[in-house]
């Protein structure tokens, strides 16, 4: 009796040293690619050209949102001479589909800060392609669109 209880105590603790471990939950493509975008955002703020520069394709090739085009040193030129002061940035509406070693990210991006010294709040819907190389996501395409505040129309 005494072995079979030294058995489960035994049984017990290595089910308790392995559960923290095994709780840890992988994380989805969709996740990983939700939090690469978040990275790339507060990197972006922050002037940390080195994390931008890592998850960009050589052939990366981007569409700003006043219609200019570009590619990877282009962004890399913009991250690092980025000046302008960002009181609080927010991505949402995530939608990320996948195709294989592909995937297509949108979201909206919210950034609010002063203009003249006045509050403003700007919105940006974001498309971003990914492509995963050498176990790593890689962005080859991203292009964004200013979302401008609907007008009051006339009444007829």
């Amino acid at each position: 009796m005494r072995v079979a209880w030294r058995l489960c105590a035994v049984c017990a603790m290595l089910a308790c040293a392995v559960s923290p471990a095994a709780a840890q939950a992988v994380k989805s493509d969709q996740q990983t690619l939700m939090d690469l975008e978040r990275q790339w955002d507060a990197a972006f703020r922050n002037g940390n050209v080195k994390f931008i520069e890592g998850i960009l394709d050589a052939d990366f090739v981007v569409t700003y949102d006043n219609g200019t085009r570009g590619g990877k040193a282009e962004e890399l030129a913009l991250a690092a001479s980025f000046n302008q002061q960002i009181d609080d940035s927010a991505l949402e509406d995530f939608t990320v589909r996948l195709y294989g070693n592909t995937a297509v990210v949108q979201f909206t991006l919210h950034l609010l800060g002063p203009i003249q010294g006045k509050p403003v709040e700007l919105v940006y819907r974001y498309i971003d392609v990914w492509v995963l190389r050498e176990a790593s996501w890689r962005c080859v395409a991203s292009q964004s669109t200013r979302v401008t505040p609907a007008r009051d129309t006339p009444a007829n």
